[in-house]
């Protein structure tokens, strides 16, 4: 996998409760307020995601669920084209591949992958921390929200950060776009919030036969 936009990610699932607001009053201030107030009460999510990325003449789309559970918990679960898991306790990151005789775990403080900082939307959200130049206009869709930024800290890599918020206040998509040109996309569907997530969903449990590896990145 090339850039995981989990840090992107962070505000970009915050942002729901701002897209119910009168589209008159797109104030950037308003929309970090309505972010910290709603998502610094959740405990946990859970949504159906797909991500696909484009760049050097290739298109490659994968899908699955994330679930996210205070505090600083996470599991991306990757079903299509081939399922794959990146799992964090809030300590510790792991990843693997069913099938493969590997697993790879790093630090979650020390991991260089951008999904990694999505474990303090529940509970530490400040969108206007998490981003610079924001700006916020009304989307193309009825009753859309589109909001912009630059992630803090990554404007070597990261040239913009478009998330679009549908007039129920679900985030609907999130189009990052990187400095090398390439683009990726996620697209949400079927957010749940403070949902009933069991603890062992986001413990990994090394399968017979695997050698568990320390790594700086756990991404393919």
């Amino acid at each position: 996998m090339r850039l995981r936009s989990a840090f992107l990610v962070v505000a970009a699932l915050a942002v729901c409760l701002f897209a119910s607001a009168q589209q008159t009053d797109l104030s950037v201030d308003r929309v970090a307020e309505g972010v910290d107030r709603h998502y610094n009460n959740l405990n946990s999510l859970r949504t159906q995601f797909t991500e696909t990325y484009r760049g050097a003449g290739v298109t490659r789309t994968e899908s699955g669920t994330l679930w996210l559970r205070r505090p600083g918990k996470m599991r991306w679960e990757y079903t299509e084209p081939k399922e794959k898991i990146f799992v964090s306790d809030g300590k510790t990151a792991y990843f693997y591949v069913p099938g493969e005789r590997q697993a790879r775990k790093a630090p979650i403080k020390d991991l260089d992958d951008l999904r990694s900082p999505l474990r303090y939307l529940l509970g530490k959200t400040k969108l206007k921390k998490e981003f610079a130049n924001l700006t916020v206009r009304a989307g193309d869709q009825p009753g859309a929200v589109l909001i912009r930024g630059v992630p803090t800290g990554m404007a070597d890599r990261v040239t913009e950060m478009t998330l679009e918020v549908d007039s129920h206040g679900q985030i609907r998509r999130i189009l990052i776009e990187e400095a090398d040109g390439s683009q990726t996309e996620f697209v949400f569907s079927g957010i749940q919030e403070n949902v009933s997530v069991e603890d062992a969903r986001f413990r990994f449990q090394v399968p017979a036969g695997v050698e568990m590896v320390e790594s700086a990145s756990v991404t393919p």
